[in-house]
Order: structure tokens, then sequence, then C-alpha cells
């Protein structure tokens, strides 16, 4: 069977495995780093707030994505309410923090990644999936066996489990982590959790070990690898060099990544010391030289530009 991994996961019936030991899971949720403990599938609620249900916020066809990921008819996003970091920069905040958006059954979720493939999206793409590991994995399952076909993006803030990552090996065609923050003191301020830098880099070595190295075909879609964001802070907060010298050292020279310039104060960062402001033309420049030194020379075609945002 050629396609995305996911249906030769489904013919050998290693996709019901899977979905399968997802599920236990919830019943001790240990999906997350966190390993809150919680019985999900009696509607207990950990850190994420999230019970055996998935929260859909909103699902569409998206053309801010990196460039493989867009082409002409847009990323499948599927974007999820809560999260198992809730930053206090978020610019999803309304979604990540305050939950909205609608409960949806396995049905429900695999009925709209349907959709998105049928409106013409070139991949399906899971964002904030980490605390809905379980509930992607059997939606995934349904709609493959209707006639899912487009390539699975799992894009995540890479604060994930490596053993939830394996759960989703074979099935995931391409992981688009994020790389946050490189100094646990930071961490633990302004991501709630002074472990991720320890937890990003473990995450994404598997991520890279599962799928290697971003592969783009003839019309410039990503069908299958890595992809790495990363954002610019004020202050350097998210410790660039550091970021790319792991990339490049652990991971790989080709690493494909984002450098991202669209920082601004969102949520709990209005006002704060640090974060309270936008970055600066010489930091984003800055930050560009030091992934350029550090041996990364394969970015995204938005990287070098300078993109302005404003708010309304």
């Amino acid at each position: 069977m050629s396609g995305p991994s996911y249906l030769r996961a489904l013919e050998r019936g290693i996709l019901r495995q899977r979905v399968q030991q997802a599920q236990e899971r919830l019943g001790r949720c240990n999906l997350c780093p966190r390993k809150c403990g919680v019985n999900r599938l009696e509607h207990e609620r950990g850190f994420c707030e999230t019970g055996s249900l998935a929260t859909v916020a909103s699902a569409n066809p998206h053309f801010g994505e990196e460039s493989p990921l867009v082409g002409e008819k847009g990323s499948g996003t599927i974007f999820f309410a809560s999260c198992n970091l809730k930053c206090v920069f978020c610019q999803n905040y309304e979604i990540s923090h305050r939950m909205a958006g609608d409960e949806m059954a396995t049905e429900e979720l695999g009925s709209i990644m349907l959709f998105l493939q049928k409106s013409g999206c070139h991949n399906i793409n899971f964002v904030t999936p980490s605390h809905v590991v379980p509930q992607i994995l059997a939606a995934v399952e349904w709609s493959a066996i209707r006639g899912l076909k487009v390539p699975l993006v799992y894009n995540s803030s890479a604060y994930d489990s490596v053993a939830t990552l394996e759960l989703l090996k074979g099935i995931i065609d391409i992981y688009m982590p994020d790389l946050k923050c490189m100094d646990p003191e930071i961490s633990g301020d302004i991501l709630n959790a002074p472990d991720y830098p320890d937890v990003a880099k473990g995450a994404i070595a598997e991520m890279h070990q599962q799928v290697g190295h971003l592969e783009i075909d003839s019309a410039g879609l990503a069908i299958r690898g890595l992809l790495v964001r990363h954002l610019v802070m004020p202050g350097d907060a998210a410790g660039t060099r550091e970021a790319m010298g792991f990339l490049a050292q652990r991971i790989s020279k080709n690493t494909y990544v984002n450098v991202m310039d669209q920082y601004r104060p969102c949520g709990q960062a209005v006002g704060h010391p640090v974060l309270g402001r936008a970055i600066t033309d010489s930091e984003f420049e800055s930050a560009v030289a030091a992934a350029r030194e550090e041996g990364i020379s394969r970015f995204d075609r938005h990287t070098p530009f300078r993109i302005k945002f404003f708010a309304f």
C-alpha cells in the first residue's frame, strides 16, 4: 500500500493496536511529561483540563503555515483547545488557557479530517496535540478506513513524552515541534515547565529518529520528516544560539528550521518586564546570524525576512 505511513499501519493492524494502547494510558494519564495520573476515562482532569474527549477550537485550511505545508490549497489545521504548557505569552491564549472550543467524539473529529482533505488541503495538521494523542489516533483510524490519504502533521510545543511519541511511530508523517526555550529557569517562569529544555531535546531527537530530514516533493510539498520552529524572543529569552547549536550538533545541520520573528506580547506577557515588548530588527537579525554560525543552513523561505504583525 502506497501513501502516508498510517495507511500501512492500518493495513497491518498496527494502528488498531496503538489506539488501544493509547486509550489505556488515559486511565492513569501519563501521556505527557506532567504525568498527572488522573483517570481521564472517568472524566477526571489534570493540568490540561481535558477529559476523555478532545476539544476542538477550530479547523480550516491554513495559509500562514510553513511553505512546504501550505502549497496552493493550504494546510488542514485542527486547533485543539488547552495545552500541557500554557505559556504566559501564548498567541492562542483564548484557546490554550480558556479552553475555547467544542468537545468532539471520534466520528466528529474524523469527519473534520475528511472534510479538510475534500477541501483540497495538502495535509492534516494537528495543532497542540500532546494531550489528546489517544483521541487523535482513534479519529485517524476511523477516517483512514473511510478514505483519508494525506500526510499527518504533529504540530507541538515539543513538551512531549518519548513514550507517547513511540505510539505515533509509523503513524505521523511530519513532525513540526517548537524549540521554545533553552534555560530551565526561564522555562519555569514563562512556560510553567523548568524541565522543558531537556524534555524538548529528547522529544525532537525521537521525532527525527522516526521520520528523518524533511522530504519535499517536486510540487514543493512536505511528505515526511522533521521541521523545527523557533520563535525569537525579546532579550534572547529563547536562547537562540544554544537552540540552533543543539539542532546542528545533536540532530543534523540539515534540519529544516523556521526562525520566526512574529513575537508580540499576548496573554499574561503584557506588561512583563522581559516579554512585554516585540522583538527588534537587530534581535531577529542576530538570531538568524547565530543559526547560520551554528551550522544551520536549511531555512523556511520566510525566515530571512521580517513580517510585521499588527493588533487590531
